[in-house]
């Protein structure tokens, strides 16, 4: 039987793992969050994470990660490479941060083992798919297997937003009633804008457009 008493949430401040923090405070009867500086363009998403874990009454601790910024050249973390409006078709797109998922996973489940959790959660999903490889359910099937492996000790990975589309995230967070606060206080945008962001970078437009499409159906 799996232990619903303790879990752990990898947390940005962004949409989807804000959408997934008040989804782990249903399902689970203590649910702290962890997060990592890790050299991005925008530290505003670490202030939105702070005050957001406030505001749901759970535990974040936010961890540097530095590393990944020196050995991984990308949009989100080098200020000289500018955003690409459009993903190109042979390759993923320039906000690829290398391995980070995988990173911050590992970390995870370190803190997790530590502090006696059992189940890790994180906000990635495969249905809006962005040419991310570390989104992919077969990836986090595959981690969860060597993350038990290599600690010895039997880890969780749940990815409630894995097979839904960014308007069904937004349907997921009005029905747990936190509509308002992913739409406001989040920092989705790839230009560190929180709310609405600037509309027009790929993550905005990804954003936006299930934002509008929900609405529409409600």
């Amino acid at each position: 039987m799996m232990d619903r008493t303790k879990a752990l949430v990898v947390y940005s401040g962004g949409q989807d793992s804000t959408t997934c923090l008040f989804w782990a405070k249903k399902q689970f009867d203590q649910v702290f969050a962890i997060a990592f500086d890790y050299g991005q363009r925008h530290l505003v998403e670490l202030e939105a994470a702070r005050k957001i874990a406030e505001t749901a009454d759970v535990p974040l601790q936010v961890f540097q990660l530095n590393l990944l910024s020196g050995v991984s050249h990308n949009a989100l973390t080098d200020t000289a490479i500018a955003v690409e409006s459009d993903k190109p078709e042979h390759r993923p797109p320039n906000t690829l941060v290398e391995g980070r998922n995988m990173l911050f996973l590992t970390y995870a489940a370190i803190f997790a083992k530590v502090n006696g959790i059992h189940n890790l959660i994180t906000g990635v999903g495969q249905a809006d798919f962005s040419g991310y490889p570390d989104c992919r359910n077969e990836f986090i099937l595959s981690l969860n297997q060597t993350l038990n492996l290599s600690m010895d000790y039997e880890y969780h990975i749940h990815t409630p937003l894995m097979w839904l589309d960014k308007s069904e995230i937004w349907q997921m967070a009005d029905d747990l009633g936190v509509f308002v606060i992913v739409r406001d206080q989040t920092v989705t945008c790839y230009h560190g804008i929180a709310g609405e962001g600037c509309g027009t970078c790929p993550s905005c437009s990804l954003r936006n457009r299930g934002l509008n499409k929900y609405l529409i159906s409600k």
